[in-house]
């Protein structure tokens, strides 16, 4: 058996505390958001006997079972976090395995470098995922219906929202969110950083259902990642509670220390809440315009 040397990493969005309490160990003052334990390339569990890439890679079938082998090819094929939120991260989806190999195949043969801030794909693997909450956990997850979102929306009672609104009454569903987030994301900025800066005066004023929204407004000044993230559910995880993130699916955690499992994989595509490359087209090529319940997960005997 080894022991694991796991990499942690020191995301702006972390909280400096809850991993340290969690490990016993002092803050060091500085964010972590994820440790990372697994064999994904850019973060490997180290070993006395190397990284965990070198490990397996030296002999898969022994370290990981010739079933496992068989199944997934030579290496983990999942990757294992503690993650730790302290302000929102951004809103984002996950390809599925096609379009992931499509999309890292794509970006190598046009000679995009891995760590380049506008490559989407660092992998050729999918980013299924599952955390459960250790503390109570806030996140976004999957769209609203889309009168629901517009309901919302109208309710603030903020005039440059009212076209967002329109579009939400259109029919078939799919497309009346398709089509809202891409005015969103396309909008002018100067006008959509007044958009943003009105509907947190808003919500911060009617408080309640609308307080998540005040606070990643408070985060993320103008940014229309913040009226992106009123079309989808919001969702409060007791701990124990658990949350299933598919292909597509737009999401986004807001606060909360949880336990993630997930394809080893790193390909994000961006929506908002992020000072990082948002690609649109591509974004709106991967996420999938249906409304859906959050399905949370609790634990049985």
């Amino acid at each position: 058996m080894d022991r694991l040397d796991n990499t942690i990493r020191p995301y702006a969005w972390g909280s400096p505390t809850a991993i340290p309490q969690l490990l016993g160990v002092e803050p060091t003052g500085e964010p972590q958001a994820e440790m990372w334990m697994g064999a994904h390339p850019g973060a490997p569990s180290r070993t006395d006997r190397g990284t965990l890439v070198e490990v397996i890679g030296a002999d898969p079938e022994k370290e990981l079972g010739p079933a496992a082998v068989a199944k997934f090819g030579p290496r983990l094929p999942f990757l294992l976090k503690i993650l730790a939120a302290g302000a929102p991260l951004s809103l984002q989806v996950h390809p599925d395995l096609a379009q992931a190999r499509e999309g890292h195949a794509d970006e190598e043969r046009r000679g995009i470098p891995v760590d380049a801030p506008h490559r989407n794909y660092k992998d050729a693997n999918h980013k299924p995922e599952l955390i459960c909450a250790l503390t109570e956990f806030d996140g976004l997850c999957g769209f609203r219906a889309p009168l629901e979102a517009a309901a919302l929306l109208d309710d603030l009672g903020v005039d440059s929202l009212k076209p967002y609104v329109d579009l939400l009454h259109a029919h078939p569903e799919d497309a009346a969110l398709r089509e809202v987030l891409t005015a969103i994301l396309t909008a002018d900025p100067d006008d959509m950083s007044r958009t943003v800066a009105e509907t947190a005066t808003a919500c911060t004023s009617l408080g309640g259902a609308y307080a998540p929204y005040a606070d990643i407004a408070h985060h993320y000044p103008g940014d229309p990642g913040v009226i992106a993230a009123m079309l989808l559910n919001h969702v409060r995880l007791q701990p124990g509670e658990a949350l299933h993130l598919g292909a597509g699916v737009p999401h986004a955690y807001l606060n909360g220390l949880g336990v993630e499992i997930m394809a080893n994989s790193d390909n994000v595509l961006r929506c908002g809440l992020t000072p990082k490359h948002v690609d649109v087209p591509e974004l709106l090529r991967i996420v999938r315009f249906l409304p859906s319940d959050p399905g949370v997960l609790r634990p049985e005997a």
